[in-house]
């Protein structure tokens, strides 16, 4: 993103880096939570708004292309905005927006589909921008080798909230859903539309209670103080950019952006799909609200991994986590496809585990020694946060023309480019390292 504050090093004053990192950092790790429990929120609506609308796994899956469409569409604005109010300003309007695409929800559930597709952009855009300011924020508060580190470590917390979000979705939304499609359609044709008005209208509370929370949490992020971030370049790095002059130049930039473009369409993917899995007569048989609460295994264990990560990274080379994770991630998914009963559940939750570093480990590699075009870089990054509008949907067609089972080699196959990645740069971070 061209429009994101220019640097490499971008680095606080010495003065705030010793008294003033760790609370910047505890701000930034609110605002991972609360994007994490809005984003797997998904995971429960799409089989909810599927049921609700009688809609096909491809028209299901435009959830998620209308919600990871905007990080394409809205990451370029949000860096021109960020880079004209600052950090923390560009936090706040996120939250406002986030807040508005949650207000949306409420006459949606009167409207139909279609406002709700809208309301999921509009709530995307706001998480858009606080993506945008918070990853490089994190990325800068200590030394380059530790920044996957610690965006692991926020990415933890993150992960709670994604933890949280499918076992409290599934309470206070599929809870009431008890009528399967086929006994449905034999009710009256009024009954039907009682039905369908309730199961619409159980999503209106959740969303407004999130809407005000957003809120809240906006106010009190334009009250609290925060250090100002100054943009300087690292000489070393600068030389090293400007050998290339072009940001697209850097050939472990470019394999990044693919790296996260297919890592995030994967585990959205897999966390879209996990409830009407769960409900194969051949896998566990539950129905969407017992589902829901196993879904959030899935992004749990992203969160302990993540803490585990936090540590072990300090001594593993990130490239190579990367690639072991990724070969992990393929072996589980390949025994949830062929396999079937608890084991083909059980190993397709097992995936959530090793997903846990890959996007600030592949998001910190491709950042490396960008000099002036770090800010560029990571804009483009978010950019490619777009993958998890695309590979659903590949995902989705695969399901409505094979089955969910096997739709899930959608997901296998981005795993493998990401293990080649962390193959290839395993060194990278070593002195001399060719990148």
């Amino acid at each position: 993103m061209a429009t994101i504050p220019q640097s490499t090093a971008t680095t606080v004053p010495q003065a705030s880096v010793q008294s003033g990192t760790t609370g910047p950092l505890v701000i930034i790790t609110i605002l991972f939570f609360m994007w994490g429990l809005l984003t797997a929120l998904n995971d429960v609506l799409i089989p909810h708004l599927k049921e609700l609308y009688t809609l096909t796994y491809v028209q299901a899956m435009m959830v998620q292309f209308c919600f990871f469409g905007a990080y394409f569409i809205v990451s370029l604005p949000a860096g021109a905005l960020i880079k004209r109010i600052g950090y923390q300003n560009g936090a706040v309007a996120g939250l406002v927006v986030a807040a508005l695409g949650c207000g949306l929800f409420y006459p949606a559930a009167n409207s139909g589909y279609a406002l709700f597709l809208f309301g999921f952009f509009v709530l995307a855009a706001g998480i858009t921008i606080l993506q945008v300011a918070a990853n490089p924020f994190v990325t800068v508060l200590g030394d380059a080798r530790g920044a996957s580190s610690r965006l692991t470590l926020t990415q933890a917390f993150n992960s709670l909230g994604t933890t949280v979000a499918p076992a409290l979705g599934g309470i206070l939304i599929l809870s009431g859903s008890v009528i399967g499609a086929e006994q449905l359609a034999k009710l009256p044709a009024v009954e039907q539309a009682a039905y369908r008005a309730a199961q619409a209208a159980s999503v209106q509370g959740p969303y407004l209670v999130l809407a005000g929370a957003l809120l809240v949490l906006a106010v009190l992020f334009a009250l609290v103080k925060l250090p100002k971030i100054v943009h300087a370049d690292d000489p070393a790095q600068a030389a090293s950019a400007e050998a290339k002059g072009s940001v697209l130049a850097h050939r472990h930039l470019v394999l990044g952006t693919i790296g996260i473009f297919l890592y995030v369409g994967a585990e959205v993917s897999i966390g879209s799909f996990l409830i009407n899995f769960f409900a194969e007569p051949h896998i566990a048989g539950f129905s969407h609200a017992d589902a829901a609460h196993y879904v959030s295994f899935y992004w749990g264990g992203a969160m302990i991994g993540r803490f585990i990560g936090f540590a072990a990274m300090r001594f593993v080379s990130p490239g190579k986590a990367l690639a072991f994770n990724s070969a992990a991630s393929i072996a589980l998914i390949l025994l949830a496809v062929f396999g079937q009963g608890h084991m083909a559940m059980w190993a397709i939750i097992g995936v959530g585990l090793f997903n846990s570093i890959m996007f600030p480990t592949i998001f910190s590699m491709a950042l490396f020694k960008l000099g002036k075009f770090t800010g560029q870089a990571s804009g483009i990054l978010c950019m490619a946060i777009v993958g998890g509008a695309i590979i659903p949907f590949v995902q989705g067609m695969c399901a409505d023309s094979i089955s969910v089972q096997q739709s899930f080699l959608v997901p296998a196959a981005c795993y493998a480019f990401i293990l080649y990645f962390g193959l290839k740069y395993a060194n990278l971070y070593d002195k001399g390292a060719k990148i």
